[in-house]
């Protein structure tokens, strides 16, 4: 049990993935949850797109995709996250690579944890628990 990353489609490995992965734990821990089965999967743009239509038949192209299979307090789940986006992301905001991609990873364990992003309200909380949780991978 724990957080795997994978790549699919893409080459790419997260540097200090043990790091990387502590830091998810202790994030799921201070939502007061337990950590399960958590696939971080880095892909590209036509890959993630692929999935976005097919699953939620959606026709855009977006960063991250988050599939929940939590039970109670476990979280697990799969996110699917596009490199691409991240770059382009990043580029755009002019903020660091790595940055835009933790900020991403822990956006999606945060929808594992209960939080969601449907509307304004929802959206400035899941965005003030990232911030949150981004001062602890630093």
């Amino acid at each position: 049990m724990g957080v795997l990353f994978h790549s699919d489609g893409v080459d790419y490995s997260l540097p200090n993935s043990e790091k990387t992965k502590s830091w998810l734990e202790k994030c799921i821990s201070l939502q007061n949850k337990k950590c399960g089965d958590i696939n971080v999967i880095f892909c590209n743009d036509d890959y993630l797109l692929a999935i976005n239509k097919t699953y939620l038949n959606h026709d855009y192209y977006t960063d991250i995709i988050t599939f929940d299979y939590s039970q109670k307090q476990k979280i697990s789940g799969d996110l699917f996250i596009s490199i691409t986006r991240i770059v382009d992301n990043a580029k755009k905001l002019n903020i660091d690579f790595l940055d835009e991609l933790y900020r991403v990873i822990v956006h999606g364990v945060l929808h594992l944890c209960g939080f969601n992003d449907k509307t304004n309200e929802e959206i400035k909380k899941i965005r003030a628990k990232e911030n949150e949780m981004l001062l602890l991978i630093y």
